[in-house]
């Protein structure tokens, strides 16, 4: 019963994962700028990949008793490098004159970057 019910969790789990990669997928598609698009692929699809070794990683500890230290590095190495290239890309265009969608409400960095223009 028990053993089951955690197949249920993982499965879970693994599932959301894929769905937000799905949703990532889908903004990456459908979304009109270089900056929401980034958004996109570096919010959810971190999220998504991590849910998924996160389930993996459950799945091969609880059922197998085989604690897989590659999940955890990848999982650590996704965490800490994919947000950080989203910003860095998102700022590499910013500086690039990449136009924002012509809908955009507010531009936060503007005045950021004249300040640091006048030093």
């Amino acid at each position: 019963m028990i053993e089951e019910t955690l197949k249920i969790i993982f499965a879970i789990v693994i599932l959301s994962g894929s769905l937000l990669s799905l949703a990532s997928t889908i903004g990456l598609i459908r979304l009109p700028d270089v900056y929401t698009r980034n958004h996109a692929a570096s919010k959810s699809a971190t999220l998504g990949v991590l849910s998924i070794l996160f389930g993996a990683f459950l799945f091969f500890w609880l059922e197998n008793g085989y604690m897989n230290s590659r999940i955890i590095l990848g999982a650590v190495f996704v965490f800490m490098t994919a947000p950080v290239a989203g910003h860095l890309i998102s700022r590499a265009a910013y500086n690039s004159k990449v136009p924002l969608w012509e809908h955009s409400v507010q531009d936060d960095l503007k005045m950021k970057v004249k300040v640091k223009s006048k030093d």
